[in-house]
């Protein structure tokens, strides 16, 4: 499939005065959402005399957002693990459109999160408020049909895949494919060398496990992950175990699943990039992470759990062969995936075992890489995306 055109990898769009700031509404209800629409609230003060508000965390306040409810009150993963925190939801949706009706925003910019933010752009649009999809949901992998909401609610897609371009234009959603936000960007700070001096890590090999970013993701993923590093440790005795904990991840809850486990190994916070650089293989938890790592080049096999009964709800809405998003813009298994029942200390162990040890299969999975960062376009997609908006304003 022929990739779409792209605008100038960096904008030269001037910095547009209104005789009053602009207010802008940007919500985003997990951490990679934050980190994305953190980047696009800094491209659009470089272009425009905006005052943003909406939901976010540390990085969005960070970038000068006015963040009316935290993104730690409605992050949720899961068909039955909603229930649990409705109050929160509603909490958040009230403030949301209450502060929409105050300040009347000339857009809202809605990254992600569809379950909350389908809803909220359906509460936006009759008070005259425009809504476009930043980071679209991926409904090309499960219930395709609510592509359609979008279409209804929606004035503006902006694609980060370039397949999605087609999935959302052919269902009547007006599209812009900008790449991936994460290109260019995503680089490590220290060399390996380097990364194991800082922590103590001898030259031996590096696995590298990335659990996830919500509560209930970590209580799912790091037991089995360090269940399979003791595995590991039978025959690679000097094997150095690292985890990567994203932003804002409570440390208390990693350091007693760690405890529980006796399993040795580092904790590192805000420092995910340089941990996968330094793996000689990791076990990454599905999302966003995944393209992280293959940007990096970094060796891997992807993981991901449920409640049971989710699982069991949610399999008849699945629509794909796969389900990381690696294997998925590749068109092909490039890592493995275990999931559900699938994912056991002993099938991630072997996983990593065959990627430390194989270099034939190192050699493959990283030739899938590299078909994976070709197709996810140049550098410069929250920028486009920023143009995107300014267009959208004018």
């Amino acid at each position: 499939m022929p990739r779409p055109s792209l605008p100038g990898l960096y904008s030269s769009t001037p910095r547009i005065s209104f005789y009053m700031p602009v207010s802008l509404l940007l919500s985003a209800g997990e951490a990679s959402g934050d980190m994305y629409a953190a980047r696009l609230a800094t491209e659009l003060q470089k272009r425009l005399d905006v005052k943003i508000f909406g939901m976010g965390g540390a990085q969005m306040r960070a970038a000068g957002v006015d963040v009316v409810t935290d993104y730690s009150e409605v992050s949720v993963v899961g068909i039955t693990e909603i229930v649990s925190h409705l109050p929160g939801l509603i909490r958040a949706m009230r403030k949301l459109v209450g502060e929409a009706r105050r300040r009347r925003p000339a857009l809202a910019m809605l990254t992600d999160f569809p379950g909350f933010h389908l809803r909220l752009a359906r509460k936006l649009k009759p008070l005259g408020i425009k809504n476009v999809y930043y980071v679209c949901p991926q409904f090309w992998a499960w219930r395709p049909w609510r592509v359609r909401i979008v279409r209804r609610r929606f004035a503006k897609a902006l694609c980060i895949f370039p397949f999605e371009k087609d999935f959302y234009g052919n269902a009547g959603v007006p599209t812009e494919f900008i790449g991936h936000p994460l290109v260019g960007m995503v680089s490590a700070t220290l060399t390996r060398a380097e990364f194991a001096q800082k922590h103590g890590l001898a030259a031996t090999p590096i696995v590298t496990l990335l659990p996830g970013s919500r509560t209930g993701e970590i209580g799912r993923h790091l037991p089995t992950m360090l269940a399979a590093c003791a595995e590991l440790k039978k025959t690679k005795r000097e094997m150095a175990c690292v985890i990567a904990v994203a932003p804002g991840v409570e440390l208390s809850q990693i350091h007693r699943l760690v405890s529980i486990s006796g399993v040795c190994a580092v904790v590192v916070q805000d420092e995910t990039y340089d941990a996968l650089a330094a793996a000689d293989a990791a076990l990454v938890c599905s999302g966003t992470a995944t393209i992280e790592a293959a940007l990096l080049d970094v060796p891997m096999a992807v993981v991901y759990r449920v409640t049971a009964l989710t699982a069991m709800l949610a399999k008849p809405l699945v629509r794909t062969k796969f389900f990381s998003m690696v294997n998925l813009i590749a068109g092909r298994r490039v890592v493995a995936e275990l999931i559900q029942d699938d994912f056991t200390p002993q099938s991630a162990a072997h996983e990593l075992q065959r990627l430390l040890d194989s270099e034939p299969a190192r050699n493959e999975l990283r030739r899938g890489l590299a078909e994976v960062r070709e197709k996810l376009g140049p550098p410069g997609a929250v920028a486009r995306a920023a143009d995107a908006i300014v267009t959208l304003l004018q």
